[in-house]
């Protein structure tokens, strides 16, 4: 039988996944509209990465809540397909 993955293995691979995701956009960003954005969208990137945010929550005490996240990834996704040039290019 298969090894059972606990619950913070799987979100700790869909956090890996959604920050490639998030940095895949930064670099079309960076490639078909603007560097500024790409360079926001890379550190937003490393709010997903969890090595950053043990990082956070060992030398500052910041721990970035769940809820937080996915409120973050739902705006990114709005932002990007809605109101970025990068949105007009897709269309």
């Amino acid at each position: 039988m298969g090894a059972v993955r606990s619950g913070a293995a799987r979100s700790s691979v869909i956090e890996w996944i959604f920050a490639g995701l998030v940095l895949a956009v930064g670099v079309a960003n960076l490639l078909f509209v603007n560097p500024v954005p790409a360079m926001a969208y890379g550190l937003i990137s490393l709010v997903y990465v969890p090595p950053a945010n043990a990082l956070l929550r060992h030398r500052f005490g910041i721990s970035i809540h769940t809820i937080a996240k996915v409120a973050l990834g739902i705006a990114i996704v709005m932002f990007t397909l809605g109101v970025s040039d990068l949105g007009d290019m897709i269309d």
